[in-house]
């Protein structure tokens, strides 16, 4: 029977006074948490199975509640998630749930928002989807490609990253509409995914994450590049999935 088996772990790094991150791995959800220590859940292949990171909008107040409103969001309404247009649904939908929450002009929570990244695993295909900067890469014997799509302006010479984002869910004091990414990938045994916030991409290259995931499977890949992360710095909350698709 084939399965896949997902491994987590969502910490707040070595600078930020708390975790503004999320994630979502089916019915499950993990908000404002502090962990270590990987965790490994095993699901069969079939009902679409929605795994993904949302992180909360730094500098603007109730990045947790965003980010964890989407997490919920997602959580209730993944196994319904069979196609691209069930995916831009319900990513609208946690769009205008962000903005609810938040209250409007007078809200203590005005301007709230939250990126979000992640895939919905179908036998047979992968929806990959994102709005703002967390990402999503496809790791295979080919090395380590980027499936998603930054909504980031362009970067200045000599600069690897940004914290802007050119789109969020909520994120600005009155309503704007989203046009997420979402993209269907074939699916086969052995297709590995990462789904990760910026705590892991901004001091982490490209190369770090591909060598990392070839040397290691699941949760000790999750573990190790936590570590990587921290050991560079750990300059935002760290939030990250490795998602594997098994045969038997």
């Amino acid at each position: 029977m084939p399965y896949v088996a997902v491994s987590a772990l969502s910490h707040p790094g070595l600078r930020r006074d708390r975790n503004e991150d999320s994630l979502v791995i089916g019915p499950w959800t993990l908000c404002a948490t502090v962990t270590e220590n990987p965790q490994t859940l095993l699901f069969r292949l079939g009902t679409p199975l929605a795994v993904a990171v949302a992180d909360g909008l730094g500098g603007h107040p109730g990045g947790d509640v965003a980010s964890g409103l989407v997490a919920r969001s997602l959580a209730s309404v993944g196994a319904g998630l069979s196609d691209e247009e069930a995916v831009r649904g319900a990513l609208h939908a946690c769009n205008r749930a962000v903005y609810q929450a938040a209250g409007g002009e007078s809200g203590e929570l005005l301007a709230m928002g939250t990126t979000v990244a992640g895939l919905v695993v179908l036998p047979g295909s992968a929806l990959v989807f994102n709005v703002g900067d967390s990402r999503v890469f496809a790791a295979s014997g080919g090395g380590l490609r980027q499936v998603s799509v930054d909504d980031s302006p362009p970067l200045e010479p000599g600069r690897r990253t940004t914290s802007l984002v050119t789109q969020c869910l909520g994120g600005s004091p009155v309503y704007r509409a989203v046009r997420p990414h979402v993209t269907a990938l074939p699916l086969a045994p052995g297709d590995r995914y990462l789904v990760c916030t910026d705590g892991v991409t901004d001091p982490l290259t490209t190369d770090v994450l591909d060598e990392v995931l070839r040397e290691h499977d699941d949760g000790r890949a999750v573990f190790e590049l936590w570590r990587a992360a921290v050991d560079a710095g750990g300059p935002d909350n760290i939030t990250l999935a490795v998602v594997r698709v098994g045969e038997e």
